[in-house]
């Protein structure tokens, strides 16, 4: 069985819990996601799914994408991801996927591309200290040393210092999903999860409850 799913990030609200607790939650459009292609460990060494979401018409893409859309309907999609499966069994090309796979208090890992900050230093970027707030210092923000003296005389790679901040893969992982509105394709997640309003998500159930 299929144990992921893509969505979309509608954005963040707060909803009551039975016991009356109030719940902070990340609503997501989740699905309809349908299989575009379908990879065998005969063919491609492997057994997995590849889903389309999001859909867009044929004539918005190129010659050989629209081939291989046509394959399993009549809609392209803007975004295409694979998912592992154990068994074939029961799938076939242009089969939906709904959010009816998961249940209300499972645990899922949601991945995303996080929000783009910019050229940040490193007291933002990588969380370092700042310099005395004192009359006389000129070090408030700034990394200091970054050199390595005689030897290897250059800054080794990999050391923290001020760059370009955000855009970067992040994965949220067991977060709980509060409840599950299959009538508008929504899952609302308790917790913030990565990336900004309308990025798209990857959402992978855990196994864990």
């Amino acid at each position: 069985m299929c144990n992921g799913i893509l969505g979309k990030k509608i954005g963040m609200t707060n909803v009551f819990s039975p016991d009356g607790r109030l719940v902070p939650v990340t609503v997501v459009q989740a699905g309809p996601c349908y299989v575009t292609q379908i990879k065998s460990e005969k063919n491609e060494g492997y057994n997995a799914l590849q889903l389309g979401f999001g859909e867009k018409p044929l004539s918005k893409v190129n010659r050989p994408s629209a081939g291989h859309f046509s394959k399993s309907g009549s809609t392209a999609f803007t975004t295409l991801k694979e998912f592992h499966v154990e068994n074939l069994e029961g799938y076939e090309l242009g089969q939906p996927l709904r959010i009816d796979m998961f249940k209300v208090g499972e645990k899922v890992s949601v991945s995303g591309i996080s929000k783009g900050r910019g050229f940040a230093g490193t007291v933002k970027r990588h969380g370092f200290s700042r310099g005395p707030e004192t009359h006389g210092c000129r070090n408030h923000r700034k990394p200091g040393s970054v050199g390595c003296s005689a030897w290897p005389a250059r800054i080794v790679k990999g050391k923290k210092m001020p760059g370009h901040m955000g855009v970067d893969r992040k994965t949220v992982k067991n977060l709980e999903i509060i409840d599950i509105r299959p009538e508008q394709n929504l899952l609302l997640i308790k917790g913030p999860v990565p990336g900004p309003k309308t990025g798209i998500l990857e959402i992978v159930r855990t196994g864990r409850k």
